[in-house]
């Protein structure tokens, strides 16, 4: 009886280690909500299943120190949900963050980003007026743009040097033109007006060189939103990922070192069939 209540302590204290990487994966995303992506309402999540399992981790641990079978249960239950709802929002992230990715522009590092490569619930949200006014203010107030500038040896960088970076979507999508529009590069967020604009790409006109609106309104700022959301959530996906396996794993020992423990309380042997007793325990958590 000891050694399954030592081992579900042990295994509690471990799945409330597991909730460390989640919760600082929804504080990751949180920071980067509030610096680059600006989308302020999906990290909220993360946060609430990454504290859910620190706390019932810790329920778990007290009832397994103090042969509490109420808190063991109520550990059981939770967890089996809040593992659920893991699965579940993973799923959810990989779907509204499955489409659009950023295109390969010729001579260029970086990539062009078009809102046409995207679709979906998370597309129809970031295209809404009414949320596209706080994130492009959200992106303005983050100072993305003015932070690209780079001087060698006391000059700005030459288009040379620009056309070879390896740029955020965010600063491909909203801090310059479209590629194809035939801006010509001035500075990082300075292009005049060339010979090869195309009409066909509505962005084309919104450019401005006033450094509070340069491509804000364009359809090439929210996909690169998405473009830089979809990076975000893939790298916490992927960690998410390894620590619900885990979890899962942790769960099953728990629960069959649960039921150990009820196994000793009704005095039943190790190994018997339930059906040799002339009162077999029912089958209950």
């Amino acid at each position: 009886m000891r050694t399954s209540n030592h081992l579900i302590g042990v295994l509690n204290f471990l799945t409330f280690l597991l909730s460390i990487p989640i919760l600082g994966g929804g504080i990751w995303l949180s920071s980067r909500a509030n610096n680059t992506d600006c989308l302020k309402f999906l990290q909220w999540p993360l946060i609430i299943i990454g504290v859910s399992i620190m706390v019932v981790s810790l329920a778990g641990f007290a009832g397994a120190c103090y042969r509490n079978t109420f808190l063991l249960r109520l550990y059981l239950v939770v967890m089996f949900l809040i593992i659920a709802v893991l699965i579940g929002f993973i799923i959810f992230a990989y779907v509204v963050t499955d489409k659009g990715s950023g295109r390969r522009v010729m001579n260029r590092g970086y990539l062009d980003y078009y809102l046409d490569d995207y679709s979906g619930w998370l597309e129809e949200r970031v295209k809404s007026d009414d949320y596209w006014g706080k994130i492009s203010s959200c992106i303005r107030d983050s100072k993305v743009c003015s932070k690209m500038g780079r001087n060698y040896n006391g000059f700005p960088e030459s288009v040379d040097m620009f056309v070879a970076r390896k740029l955020t979507p965010v600063q491909s999508g909203c801090c310059k033109p479209p590629t194809d529009c035939g801006y010509v590069y001035q500075n990082e967020t300075f292009w005049t007006l060339g010979a090869g604009l195309m009409a066909n790409n509505p962005d084309c006109n919104k450019w401005s060189n006033d450094q509070q609106q340069l491509c804000y309104s364009c359809d090439s700022c929210k996909a690169g939103v998405l473009g830089s959301l979809k990076k975000s959530w893939r790298k916490v996906s992927m960690i998410n990922i390894v620590v619900m396996i885990i979890l899962v794993i942790v769960y099953i020992i728990a629960y069959a070192a649960y039921r150990n423990n009820r196994r000793m309380d009704n005095d039943e042997p190790y190994g018997e069939a339930r059906m040799t007793k002339s009162q077999p325990s029912a089958f209950h958590l």
